[in-house]
């Protein structure tokens, strides 16, 4: 009897060991700060970006705030959609609890995505959005209101013999797609005054390269529509270059400090700004929130505003331009 009891006894105590172990090892696997472990595969980590920049400003905010152990990795360049497959893979085997993800392509990220979900692995999109539903949740612009918005601003300026030209930044992205989409959109009829739609593949200057052809090309240009921050510096370097300030007017996206600089100039006629740091923020708390089982919405709209010489020095808009935290 005494002999069944201190057999039992051992056995209870090997097993409490395993199960302390086991919580150990979990705890362990999640990195030296927190007990979660989210990855966040990017399109491109550039310095010279602000979009970029105040994005992972923001992400590395919410982190801090969550306890969480956020680690971000991208390929060198936006359009490298077999790099950052490659990455994605690579992150699935670091079995973190979370993969952040904005998709280089719509189509092309797709495989490489399915294989996060069939490791059980929660999928948050930030920025951009793929084809085939795969996310628990995406937080990002609502890029066809934001470019409709870019549509209605340069509508304003269109005369009876205008020639429109769209600078893109990278063929096959959501962002490019909705974004002249709903420029489009914007434009209606006028949309027949499209001359050429480019890309720069998210290169300054590629996009000015691409500019400077055009006006070699279409000397009777007089409108431009940059898609994202590359594209419309790119573009607005070209037409200052040029001396044709003003005679071509120039609206983009995001709000870089050149792009300010560019607008106070009058060499940008107005620019649709997003909400980076806040897109970043509640990637990484809807990431934390769906793997605790939290309902969270299937989008999430981070917000945009168009931004003018009328209206850039007002206190929201500064706000803005030079990101804090927002709840």
């Amino acid at each position: 009897m005494k002999r069944t009891k201190k057999l039992l006894f051992c056995t209870f105590l090997f097993i409490l060991s395993i199960g302390m172990l086991k919580v150990f090892s979990f705890r362990g696997d999640r990195g030296q700060h927190g007990y979660m472990k989210i990855i966040y595969i990017a399109k491109v980590i550039d310095e010279d970006n602000d979009f970029w920049t105040q994005l992972l400003e923001g992400a590395h905010m919410a982190a801090k705030e969550y306890e969480v152990d956020l680690e971000v990795v991208a390929a060198d360049k936006e359009d490298n959609y077999q790099a950052q497959n490659k990455l994605i893979e690579w992150a699935i085997a670091q079995k973190p609890e979370v993969i952040l993800l904005s998709p280089s392509s719509y189509t092309e990220t797709i495989p490489a995505a399915e294989k996060i979900i069939e490791a059980g692995i929660c999928l948050i999109l930030i920025d951009s959005s793929m084809e085939k539903q795969l996310e628990k949740s995406k937080v990002a612009t609502d890029n066809i209101k934001a470019g409709q918005l870019e549509g209605e601003y340069l509508k304003s300026f269109i005369e009876e013999d205008s020639k429109i030209v769209i600078i893109g930044h990278v063929k096959g992205t959501s962002t490019a797609i909705e974004r002249e989409m709903g420029l489009r959109q914007a434009l209606g009829e006028d949309e027949e005054k499209i001359v050429d739609v480019l890309f720069c593949n998210s290169e300054y200057e590629k996009a000015e390269q691409l500019m400077e052809g055009m006006f070699a090309k279409h000397k009777e240009i007089d409108l431009v529509a940059g898609l994202n921050e590359y594209s419309a510096v790119g573009a607005a370097r070209a037409v200052k270059k040029a001396g044709l300030s003003g005679q071509v007017r120039v609206v983009g996206f995001d709000s870089s400090l050149e792009e300010i600089r560019l607008l106070e100039e009058g060499v940008l006629e107005g620019i649709v700004i997003q909400k980076p740091f806040k897109m970043g923020y509640l990637g990484v708390k809807t990431g934390v929130m769906a793997f605790r089982g939290e309902e969270v919405a299937e989008n999430i709209d981070s917000g945009f505003l168009l931004i003018t010489r009328d209206n850039m020095y007002a206190e929201n808009i500064q706000e803005l331009i030079f990101p804090f935290k927002e709840e």
